[in-house]
């Protein structure tokens, strides 16, 4: 007598339920919460100052001056009312509503790629800089951060996971790819390549924009291009939900490690 398949063989594989958006969405929502959340804590009336991420404030700017002063409100506002309108479009078009064991499973997929990066991204870059411009590299790079208090480097984790994908990845390696398949009529693969690369250089020099930027080294650079390499290539096969978590991760991992 035949065995039974798995219920989600019959309906799309983990692999593809994963990517869909009533999952990735959904998935992401706890990044959300708990950054803004944290970063409302943190700027309480004792505070002499508030530290943010540097894509949410990019992002807010853009509509702190369309909107003024309630440009932030407006922004998780629409943030949320997007995030809202896939979910449910999702759910119209598949006939099918969430699982919580998936969750599950994209949240232990999320830890395990995030211990895989940290070693893959640190080898690579030892491969191409040598140990001791990557250890002096990470030193450095870390050294402010790691004087801060541990809530607001888990903060800062979050929001790296949450809105620099959003901004790099959604974003940026998204019209990079959908550019490229206009403008040079390239194909899904030939796009793909091309807005992973320019989006990876692109997320590395943010990080000395402004006046919290880092200062530039080529080794800190090099570094974070390697990074940005892996995490659009992990947006482009596994989307963003998985993309946001494992991001959020691996920096918890370095920062509060």
């Amino acid at each position: 007598m035949p065995s039974r398949a798995p219920s989600f063989t019959k309906r799309g594989s983990y692999f593809q339920l994963s990517r869909a958006p009533r999952y990735s969405v959904i998935f992401a929502l706890p990044l959300l919460i708990g950054y803004e959340g944290l970063a409302a804590i943190l700027a309480g009336p004792r505070s002499v100052s508030q530290v943010r991420n540097g894509a949410d404030v990019l992002l807010k700017e853009a509509f702190i001056a369309v909107a003024g002063r309630n440009g932030p409100l407006i922004f998780i506002a629409a943030v949320v009312g997007i995030g809202i309108w896939f979910i449910a479009r999702d759910i119209k078009r598949s006939g099918q509503g969430v699982r919580p064991t998936i969750f599950g499973a994209m949240l232990a997929e999320s830890i395990a790629l995030a211990a895989a990066f940290g070693i893959v991204i640190g080898t690579v870059t030892v491969k191409l800089l040598g140990s001791l411009h990557v250890l002096a590299m990470i030193t450095v790079a870390t050294a402010p951060i790691a004087a801060m208090s541990w809530p607001t480097r888990l903060m800062l984790s979050l929001g790296a996971g949450l809105y620099e994908e959003l901004l790099f990845r959604v974003l940026l390696v998204s019209g990079l790819a959908a550019g490229a398949r206009i403008a040079f009529g390239w194909g899904v693969k030939g796009s793909g390549v091309f807005a992973t690369v320019v989006g990876a250089l692109v997320f590395s020099a943010f990080h000395y924009i402004g006046p919290y930027g880092d200062p530039f080294r080529l080794t800190s650079f090099t570094f974070r291009a390697i990074s940005g390499v892996a995490f659009s290539a992990l947006y482009l096969t596994r989307g963003f939900g998985i993309t946001a978590w494992t991001h959020a991760l691996y920096d918890a991992f370095l920062l509060l490690g």
